[in-house]
């Protein structure tokens, strides 16, 4: 069995180009519905745009860890992708329902 270093990548900045690129999807598409919406723009949106896009980030740092530092090689590396994107969406999921459900805009 493995250590816990050996799990994690020897720096932390290693982490945080996933955590950019995985926060970057959804903060562009609210960003988007902002920008093409912005008579309807209210406070209440910062929480979704701080607490989605970091939901966002946790799945990318997941991702990179499945996909390039666990399972690096073969078919399990084939597996490891599919089943961390699978991740990645319902942790931006799961932030949303988060982030609307402090607003009380979750219905």
């Amino acid at each position: 069995m493995k250590n816990a270093s050996s799990l994690l990548p020897s720096s932390p900045k290693k982490l945080l180009l996933p955590a950019l690129l995985g926060a970057s999807l959804p903060l562009a598409w609210l960003l988007f519905v902002i920008i093409t919406k912005e008579d309807l723009f209210e406070s209440w949106m910062y929480y979704p745009l701080i607490i989605i896009p970091l939901g966002g980030a946790v799945g990318g740092i997941f991702f990179f860890l499945m996909g390039f530092k666990w399972f690096p090689k073969g078919n399990q590396k084939l597996i490891a992708v599919i089943f961390s994107t699978l991740i990645y969406f319902v942790a931006i999921w799961l932030s949303a329902v988060l982030a609307f459900n402090f607003t009380g805009h979750f219905n």
